[in-house]
């Protein structure tokens, strides 16, 4: 392709020379950003403060799933419906021993996928330090071998992530409470944990936690997954008080101390006490310390980087992408987006639509989403119609002997054009991508109900959803059209 530098005010750039683009951080997005850049002919810059890979691999959704992965075979051999002609015993719990396996993976991921791929880009260098912009043209890089450095750009990439965010409850700030990097990393499962927050990290940790042996209570400041169709929350609360997990609604802690070894914490519930607190209220953006301002890049007020549907932030030759912004906190999505910004960059013109994005959250069972609930499509000014399907209607999760949960379509009234999918069941996550797709190609529920799908599998559920808006599906026969 043509290089380009020299941004215009509009943050294209013209053809000139081989531009030179800055990428703050190392993880999907920046990574994405980096390789797509390069690929067009860009000569990047790369700068990292920490551990290369940013929080997926390390911190977040490997090491994670690794743990809730051996989680649910604990409880497998524990508890399952089969247990009356499998007999069940009480895993051992070597939690240092899972710990190590999952942290083997988590830096051979890293070697394969973040270090060995940028040693094999000669037009990508790497500095390893903390910047801050200087204007909008420079970056001052603090490294990490002591000294200073200063990184000119013609555009600039900022993708420096989220951490966890904290609540400002008194004393909290005094005890040695986890946050999820934390907890992934123990290599003990406590007796009891009380788990502070009610979304997606709260649930899938407390729910493996308790698996592997805890005593878990989660604290929930309204109902689990607020922001969900309020079924959603219902059927997950279900799910895991049926596991023995504690879970207080419209509970909000109001002090915190630390005593003896300790967490005594003072709720409206009254009196809780644990051996681990574990905060998992929401991650906020990594934006503090960039001098944000000295560049023109506005944020939002939680410090979130407000970005357009390219990227592109307040200030012309500057981008962003993922959980720094104010983009869904995915790490695909990050990617999708640092990778579109590397094409804006170096003149393209390419934007990210995030109107069929599927959202999973790994508990069991998944909770998994695409498009539109009821909720966001009536305050859209769309007239709906719905229908929920309980699993003991689908054959294959009667065959698990496992009918918790539901598949609930949301279509556009008249039209019948698919317009959202809500999912609780063993297995949601992989049945959503195709309702994804099948709402991307703008079918209607008829369209889905047209369609073949292999007999015993969760993805029917969706066939048998839409044949609801038309028949009483519990009157067909095993395989019925």
């Amino acid at each position: 392709m043509t290089p380009f530098t020299n941004c215009k005010p509009d943050g294209s750039c013209v053809p000139g020379p081989t531009p030179h683009v800055a990428v703050i951080g190392s993880g999907g997005a920046a990574m994405a950003a980096a390789l797509k850049a390069a690929e067009r002919g860009t000569r990047v810059t790369l700068i990292e403060r920490g551990t290369l890979g940013g929080t997926c691999v390390n911190i977040g959704c490997v090491p994670s799933k690794i743990m809730i992965r051996a989680a649910h075979i604990a409880h497998l051999r524990r508890d399952s419906p089969f247990d009356d002609g499998i007999q069940a015993a009480t895993p051992v719990i070597l939690r240092e021993r899972l710990l190590a396996r999952q942290q083997a993976l988590v830096d051979t991921l890293r070697q394969a996928k973040y270090q060995d791929v940028l040693d094999a880009q000669p037009g990508i260098s790497v500095v390893h330090g903390e910047a801050r912009f200087q204007d909008a043209r420079h970056l001052a890089v603090r490294l990490a071998d002591g000294g200073q450095r200063v990184v000119a750009f013609d555009c600039c990439l900022i993708a420096t992530g989220a951490r966890a965010a904290l609540p400002p409850i008194p004393g909290l700030a005094h005890t040695p409470y986890w946050t999820s990097t934390e907890a992934l990393a123990s290599d003990t499962i406590p007796r009891r944990l009380a788990v502070i927050g009610a979304s997606v990290v709260a649930v899938e940790l407390a729910q493996a936690f308790a698996r592997l042996g805890a005593k878990v209570t989660i604290l929930a400041r309204h109902t689990l997954l607020l922001r969900e169709d309020p079924a959603i929350g219902e059927a997950l609360t279900a799910a895991l008080r049926a596991e023995g997990i504690e879970v207080l609604e419209h509970t909000q802690a109001s002090e915190v101390a630390y005593v003896n070894s300790e967490f005594v914490l003072t709720s409206n519930r009254g009196e809780l006490r644990a051996d681990r607190l574990l905060l998992a209220i929401g991650r906020t953006p990594n934006t503090r310390s960039l001098h944000l301002e000295t560049a023109g890049v506005a944020v939002d007020p939680q410090g979130a980087i407000a970005i357009d549907a390219g990227m592109r932030t307040s200030a012309p030759n500057i981008y962003a992408a993922g959980d720094c912004t104010t983009q869904p906190q995915f790490v695909y999505v990050a990617a999708a987006a640092g990778s579109r910004a590397a094409i804006n960059m170096t003149g393209g013109d390419a934007t990210l639509d995030l109107s069929t994005m599927p959202a999973v959250v790994f508990t069991d069972p998944q909770v998994a989403t695409v498009g539109l609930s009821e909720r966001e499509a009536h305050d859209a000014g769309i007239t709906t119609d719905s229908r929920t399907l309980t699993l003991d209607n689908v054959p294959r999760a009667l065959a698990n002997f496992d009918t918790r949960g539901f598949i609930k379509l949301v279509v556009e009234q008249g039209s019948g054009r698919l317009l959202g999918v809500q999912a609780v069941a063993p297995g949601a996550g992989e049945l959503i991508q195709t309702a994804a797709l099948a709402i991307r190609a703008r079918m209607t529920a008829q369209d889905l109900a047209d369609q073949l799908f292999p007999y015993l599998t969760m993805a029917e559920g969706l066939k048998l959803a839409a044949q609801t808006f038309r028949k009483d599906v519990s009157q067909l026969s095993c395989c019925a059209a």
